[in-house]
């Protein structure tokens, strides 16, 4: 359709309202200074002008599962229902799914007889005073569902009220580059706190730099709270990002990321419940050491710091190249040659009794029985080795991928362009916003009548009931029995003399 209005504003919806749209009604919604006010009204009810916002129409994609995922986004700290994710500068209706629950958890856990039950939400399980050690079980599932509730309550709240708001004040004002700037910050703000803290328990560990120690004195299935927190909030994060990638816009590296996620989650899954809590540390650091620098580069760019952008992407590509290229291979070496000198057979039990050989006619399912079953025994042979390595070798793949692309926006910059990382853009990063809503042009409907078509006679059968009578224009005219008055209010006195 032409002439389409302008989409909501990037400053908020203060400055592009919405009113109540009426046709052939005097408008009831109430200005300030010549601007009408916000209301939460259906998106058929808003008005633009002299436009009026008819529907959303459904794109090809649209489905069940694309309008949960709408009203998730729109949720998750309490957006507005009528809009959602394309912008974070919407007006707040609730105080939010994430904080609800939270609140909700916190209600149930003031009741002496719920503790039982709601203090696995907070708490590491399986505590052994014996040792001062943790076990893990079932129960590790509450604490992890806790901190996917809460960290998507944290991205939520620090991208709407610290990350956007920052990024209006340094001159950002395209609605896209606002959404990609509070994404990459909060990446940056979540890995600047959990690298620095992976490094301290690498660099405090008796693994540290030794890859033959990162496999000896297995099976290690107990560790102690900071070990096993760390493993947790992250095995969190990684299960809360194959939520958000999957509710948001999609991006053209959707299914790369996608890929990355499953493997990655199913690694510090499988390493937390087979005792490889060791080497799931080191592979976490070298990792997560590239995800500080590149955040912070895209941040620059977006906040027009063009050469500083372009330093600190050389130093992302440097970083990368050294931790995924170098010493990441190292560890998937270590993989295959050394796990088999320190690891071999199985353990049962908590006691870890062994080792025994394994099950001779169980040939695959003993190996994933301990991600399920706490008291299956623990194995380790050429199958899980292989397996193991297989993933880590995967991870490779994708990283190395990604690294072509890298050259290629280095050999960009190289040529006078800037540092922009293309890889998760938009599928559809040229539709603007007014193309998602139809409008259409909103005509009074007038008509002239003469006073003889007005039934008088019903109105006073009306008044004589005692009812009250109200006009087109909203205005009661209770107790008002004189025909000629009547007729003087609506105008018609003249046609009546």
């Amino acid at each position: 359709m032409s002439n389409l209005p302008a989409p909501i504003s990037q400053d908020g919806p203060d400055q592009h309202d919405t009113q109540v749209a009426s046709v052939g009604l005097p408008q009831t919604a109430p200005r300030s200074n010549g601007k009408p006010n916000s209301l939460n009204v259906p998106l058929y009810m808003q008005r633009n002008g002299n436009k009026v916002l008819v529907r959303r129409p459904k794109r090809k994609d649209d489905g069940a599962l694309k309008g949960l995922a709408r009203w998730f986004v729109a949720n998750q700290i309490g957006q507005s229902p009528y809009f959602v994710s394309r912008s974070l500068d919407l007006k707040l209706t609730s105080t939010g799914l994430s904080c609800n629950l939270v609140a909700l958890l916190f209600l149930a856990h003031s009741m002496p007889r719920a503790r039982e039950y709601t203090s696995k939400f907070f708490t590491l399980s399986y505590y052994n005073q014996n040792t001062g050690k943790y076990f893990l079980g079932g129960d590790d599932w509450y604490l992890i569902a806790f901190f996917i509730v809460v960290l998507t309550g944290l991205r939520a709240g620090i991208m709407e009220y610290v990350l956007a708001p920052f990024a209006r004040a340094k001159g950002v004002h395209k609605k896209k580059d606002i959404v990609r700037f509070s994404e990459q910050g909060w990446l940056l703000v979540y890995y600047s706190f959990f690298w620095p803290l992976g490094v301290y328990i690498y660099r405090t560990s008796t693994y540290y730099l030794s890859l033959h120690d990162l496999w000896k004195e297995w099976p290690n299935r107990e560790m102690d709270g900071l070990m096993k927190a760390y493993t947790l909030a992250q095995l969190s994060f990684y299960l809360q990002l194959l939520i958000v990638i999957n509710i948001e816009e999609r991006r053209k590296d959707h299914w790369q990321m996608f890929s990355h996620h499953i493997v990655t989650s199913t690694l510090i899954y499988a390493a937390y419940r087979e005792g490889h809590t060791r080497v799931g540390n080191l592979i976490l650091v070298l990792m997560d050491v590239v995800d500080i620098f590149l955040p912070f580069a895209k941040c620059l760019k977006y906040l027009g710091y063009k050469t500083i952008c372009d330093v600190m992407f050389a130093v992302f590509m440097v970083t990368w190249f050294i931790a995924r290229h170098i010493f990441f291979p190292m560890t998937i070496y270590s993989v295959w040659a050394h796990t088999l000198i320190y690891m071999n057979g199985c353990f049962y039990g908590r006691e870890l009794d062994g080792p025994h050989p394994p099950p001779a006619n169980d040939t695959w399912l003993y190996i994933a029985r301990p991600l399920w079953d706490t008291d299956a025994p623990v194995c380790f042979n050429h199958n899980f080795r292989n397996g193991f390595f297989g993933m880590l070798f995967f991870l490779q793949i994708l990283t190395v991928m990604w690294f072509y692309l890298i050259i290629r926006v280095a050999i960009k910059v190289i040529k006078g362009g800037s540092a922009e990382d293309t890889r998760s853009d938009d599928e559809a990063d040229d539709l603007e916003d007014p193309d998602e809503y139809v409008y259409e042009e909103a005509q009074p409907l007038e008509e002239e009548v003469g006073a003889d078509e007005i039934d008088l006679k019903s109105w006073e059968r009306r008044v004589a009931r005692g009812k009250r009578s109200t006009t087109a224009t909203g205005v009661s005219l209770p107790g008002h029995s004189d025909r000629k008055e009547l007729l003087g209010r609506i105008g018609c006195e003249k046609q009546v003399d």
